[in-house]
């Protein structure tokens, strides 16, 4: 493949209207508005075209240079599963034990999480997504990948409004350290674990904290200028 710059006309143009826009923005709001954290879920299976479907949409997401650094391991398989809650549980009991610090810890009080993860197992599926730190080109040869933490972030991103836009709950879970599933799932040193996506439909009674349904307002998390242009939130 050609180094050189090669453009294309802009595919799938979308023309709205203002109005249709407004229509467009509100609506997924109000549909992303109800996308929340899960830890309890069914081991009800969901189909991997389902999943496949999900992860291409997260392979879409913008990235330095355009080299896609990212790697998502898509795990269904009891063995493995069970493996990841063990390791992640050892490295939970450090954490919780002391090694989190006494702040953090008081913060996650609020949101009722300890040690135990049995969700790992419950919950059809997980989803390791690891940082690529260098690849390689068309002819094998290795390159250098550019922000990768921010290219992987998005497309995590992407991930979750696609998984929530199929019907799913999930769950971001971040063990530290994570080295472990790189062990388990065989992936190279030239990847670091990123995050562990949980998957699922959520359970009957599934419960969520109280405190993770306060979202900061518009003018906390936002600035406009000129000033005074704000809507209201």
């Amino acid at each position: 493949m050609s180094d050189e710059y090669q453009a294309v006309p802009l595919p799938d143009v979308q023309s709205l209207s203002d109005q249709e826009a407004r229509v467009r923005a509100q609506a997924y709001l109000d549909h992303m508005r109800k996308r929340h954290s899960v830890r309890n879920f069914t081991d009800t299976p969901v189909p991997i075209d389902i999943i496949q479907a999900c992860v291409r949409a997260a392979g879409t997401a913008p990235s330095g240079a355009n080299h896609q650094p990212w790697h998502f391991a898509c795990v269904s398989d009891p063995k493995i599963k069970r493996e990841i809650r063990e390791a992640a549980e050892l490295e939970e009991a450090e954490f919780y034990g002391g090694r989190g610090g006494d702040e953090w810890l008081s913060n996650l009080s609020k949101l009722g999480t300890d040690q135990f993860k049995p969700f790992l197992e419950t919950a059809p599926w997980l989803i390791a997504i690891f940082v690529e730190r260098t690849g390689k080109d068309a002819e094998g040869k290795k390159r250098k990948n550019y922000y990768m933490s921010e290219s992987v972030g998005i497309a995590t991103g992407f991930l979750l409004n696609a998984l929530h836009n199929a019907g799913l709950a999930t769950l971001t879970h971040t063990p530290n350290p994570m080295k472990f599933l790189s062990e388990i799932l065989g992936r190279p040193n030239t990847e670091r674990p990123y995050m562990l996506i949980v998957v699922g439909h959520p359970a009957n009674d599934a419960s969520i904290p109280a405190a993770s349904l306060v979202k900061k307002p518009l003018p906390d998390i936002a600035s406009f200028f000129p000033v005074g242009n704000e809507s209201p939130d």
